[in-house]
């Protein structure tokens, strides 16, 4: 697999991209924010590792239009801002994961595996996994999600929490046991990630039906209520 990693300190890049060779990845490395966001833009890359303070322009302007112009490519902040706002943020303009500096090569090796591993359609065509509601699709084979029949982008980890809601509908779930869950026991973060996620798919899904709607139980978490 071939990944981008978009970050200014030379020597960082180049402990990255060892550790990353000796995994087996192919690895492209553009030190500044033009030259990463035009890569990413028009290269086809299994994910991206990105620096949000970059010399030129900052990394999240560079992701705000890579999903502007609906580019899902799974994207990891890769920085030293590593206030919690920060992370939400990040969360919010749609990384898949946030890592803050000083980091440990094996952990980011990790967490690109389990991003990877999340967000790989699958290839069994007797296991189409796909829930289906009134104005509404989620199809975790090809990772699409359908409103009112149209297409609507979304990031891997968006689709996989709206299915697994919908495939239990009027089923309360916390916060801890989605991030359990959904996002597996190689995620590294805390629970306000699933208000982030949950946040942006009401963003895509308000108004769409009235038989159905993603409901926040207060003191407790989240369901895909029916009526």
């Amino acid at each position: 697999m071939r990944l981008l990693i978009v970050e200014d300190e030379k020597k960082t890049a180049q402990y990255l991209n060892k550790g990353l060779s000796e995994h087996g990845f192919i690895v492209d490395i553009a030190h500044n924010g033009e030259d990463g966001f035009h890569l990413a833009q028009t290269g086809n890359y299994a994910l991206i590792i990105l620096d949000i303070m970059l010399p030129d322009r900052d990394g999240w302007s560079i992701i705000r239009e890579l999903r502007r112009s609906g580019k899902i490519t799974p994207i990891i902040f890769l920085t030293a801002r590593d206030s919690v706002d920060d992370r939400v943020k990040g969360l919010e303009l749609g990384a898949d994961d946030y890592i803050t500096k000083p980091f440990d090569a094996n952990e980011v090796v990790a967490r690109i595996k389990a991003v990877l591993r999340r967000s790989t359609p699958a290839t069994n065509a007797d296991a189409v996994k796909e829930v289906s509601f009134d104005n509404l699709s989620v199809n975790l084979t090809n990772y699409e999600l359908r409103v009112k029949g149209e297409i609507v982008d979304a990031p891997p980890k968006e689709l996989e929490l709206i299915y697994h809601l919908a495939s239990n509908p009027n089923r309360v779930y916390t916060r801890d046991q989605l991030l359990d869950e959904v996002w597996g026991f190689e995620y590294f973060g805390d629970s306000r990630t699933i208000d982030v996620h949950v946040k942006r798919l009401r963003e895509k899904l308000e108004g769409v039906s009235d038989k159905w709607e993603l409901k926040t139980v207060w003191g407790v978490g989240y369901k895909f209520e029916t009526k």
